[in-house]
């Protein structure tokens, strides 16, 4: 994949194809999340590595020269098992008014020994992705349920909450088989991705300055949850909040003998 990167051109390029599709879906059409959506189970942290990788990297606001970006960087990358998120969220990508770029990633070789579960999986794979891209119109839906024997009324009924409008982007990724290999292959295509956008939209995707202040900020009020220090110098809100915990870690301290002393008597 790094060969493939350095030495492809840009129209054949698989890195730049994605970096572009993923700009195009949230820079230009403001589609704001993408899902990862793997359909491999050894794959199942794999849409939380890439959230990592791509919030922490693109999730900037301002350009190289310090400037502020005037326009959307990076996506919300979000996901997980794909055959566990039909059964969660799926809905939401299908049929909600906010639309979910994903990534369906399969292998054409089964990492399971189970008789027939991979033909299963993979067909669900590829139904999803085929709702997602074509939908199910009206007149579809009518046709489906008169085939079922449905009155005229009760087709009526259903028909606006059957229709799919169809048209959510995908893309699809499909592997020959998981093996080192190929999962680094996979996870150099993702982070070559993340390279070519931070270099479309001229921001630095190496330093992570974003959570530098909280970091700061965290060494500051450990030391008053110790009680090393007084609860001063924040602000008020936050003043307010580690009083409240440290009042209730003095109501649960007080509790705690009584509870033992419980527990010690029941036995």
């Amino acid at each position: 994949m790094d060969i493939h990167f350095r030495d492809e051109p840009l129209e054949k390029n698989a890195p730049v194809l994605m970096a572009l599709i993923s700009i195009w879906n949230s820079t230009f059409l403001g589609y704001q999340s993408q899902a990862i959506l793997p359909y491999n189970w050894p794959l199942a942290r794999f849409s939380a590595y890439l959230q990592q990788a791509e919030m922490e990297s693109n999730g900037k606001s301002v350009n190289h020269k310090g400037e502020v970006v005037p326009h959307t960087t990076g996506s919300i990358i979000w996901g997980q098992l794909g055959i566990d998120g039909q059964h969660a969220f799926y809905q939401y990508l299908h049929q909600s008014n906010t639309i979910v770029p994903a990534d369906f990633i399969g292998s054409v070789e089964s990492s399971t020994p189970v008789p027939g579960h991979h033909e299963n999986l993979m067909a669900n794979f590829f139904a999803q992705t085929e709702a997602l891209m074509n939908g199910i119109t009206a007149e579809e839906v009518k046709e489906d349920l008169r085939k079922q024997g449905l009155d005229a009324d009760e087709i009526e009924r259903l028909v606006p909450h059957k229709i799919h409008s169809g048209n959510r982007p995908t893309n699809t990724l499909l592997l020959q088989r998981l093996d080192p290999r190929t999962l680094g292959a996979l996870i150099a295509l993702y982070e070559h991705k993340i390279f070519v956008q931070g270099v479309i939209w001229n921001i630095c995707s190496f330093d992570q300055w974003g959570v530098e202040l909280g970091k700061t900020l965290a060494k500051k009020i450990l030391p008053v949850l110790t009680g090393k220090i007084e609860n001063a110098g924040h602000d008020s809100s936050t003043s307010n909040l580690i009083r409240h915990f440290q009042e209730q870690r003095i109501v649960l301290s007080q509790q705690q003998p009584d509870r033992i002393d419980k527990e010690n008597r029941h036995d």
